[in-house]
């Protein structure tokens, strides 16, 4: 039975939560929620954690993360640069951040060999999502996989958060998923203001990607061919990023991919915003009340 990798996207900029949240402690032994997704993936059989980081973060990484589960778990790092990946394209002089998430998938691409799961270093899924993921990623097929969460148990109480909201099939699998960059809690609903200022009602039951995929190396390629159409077509703007729900919404319409939609009841949480801490640690303190999780993850 092949054993899958745990790919974690970890070079963001934590610009709403002002600072490197990765690193923020929210067990009772320091743990962080990076801590927490790796002892999860480890109990459901992924063998190896492929960190994407900005590589001024790789010492940070190495000890005060990576230094807790490597004698456990391998460990690689990757670095997610803006000028990686360009096609004879330069670097806008003024850009600063990241090219988004499917730019740093791509980061991966020499290092991963096998199937895999992408997850965000900030986001907590819960155990059973990398059960029902790694189950998915074993079984020897060639559908990706997305696992969807209900859009109401994934809202910050402290700002917009953005959200790919997933269109399922009677069988299943993923028919559209659209990336809606600022979604708020609107009473028991809620809503997406675009750019233009245009709201869109929710409510609230939606299916949703938080980012928790799963892939095969074939992925890379495809990857590939739409980031390098994206910088075409964006490339001089500095605010543009490749989010991958819509690469992958770009390879559904393609019939380039068939993904299945692995459903959840586990609990989703995450620390977008600074307020969002306290809320983290309470709910992981709750779940080693109820026995989940040892008070500490790796002694």
């Amino acid at each position: 039975m092949v054993t899958p990798t745990l790919l974690i996207l970890a070079a963001g900029m934590g610009s709403r939560y002002g600072g490197p949240k990765q690193f923020d402690p929210v067990g009772p032994d320091g743990e962080t929620i990076i801590d927490y997704s790796i002892y999860d993936a480890h109990r459901a059989g992924f063998g190896k954690v492929v960190f994407v980081i900005r590589p001024d973060n790789e010492q940070p990484f190495n000890q005060k993360v990576g230094a807790r589960f490597s004698k456990r778990i391998a460990v690689e790092y990757v670095f997610q640069t803006l000028g990686k990946l360009l096609p004879g394209l330069p670097v806008p002089a003024s850009r600063t951040k990241p090219w988004g998430t499917t730019h740093a998938i791509l980061m991966a691409a020499n290092a991963i060999h096998e199937p895999f799961a992408v997850i965000n270093s900030d986001d907590f899924y819960g155990a059973e999502s990398y059960r029902a993921l790694a189950r998915h990623l074993q079984s020897g097929t060639t559908d990706y996989a997305v696992v969807g969460f209900v859009l109401r148990n994934t809202l910050s109480d402290f700002g917009a958060v953005a959200r790919g909201v997933c269109q399922v099939n009677a069988n299943g699998f993923l028919e559209n998923i659209v990336e809606l960059k600022s979604i708020e809690r609107d009473g028991g609903h809620a809503r997406n203001t675009d750019a233009e200022g245009q709201e869109t009602r929710l409510a609230g039951n939606e299916v949703v990607s938080m980012n928790m995929w799963g892939f095969t190396p074939q992925v890379f390629g495809e990857l590939r061919e739409h980031f390098q159409k994206f910088l075409q077509l964006n490339g001089t703007d500095l605010e543009a990023e490749c989010y991958i729900p819509s690469t992958v919404n770009e390879l559904l319409v393609a019939g380039q991919a068939r993904v299945k939609v692995l459903r959840t009841l586990d609990s989703w949480f995450s620390v977008t915003y600074r307020e969002d801490h306290p809320r983290a640690v309470e709910s992981i303190r709750r779940l080693i009340e109820a026995g989940y999780y040892p008070r500490r993850l790796w002694r």
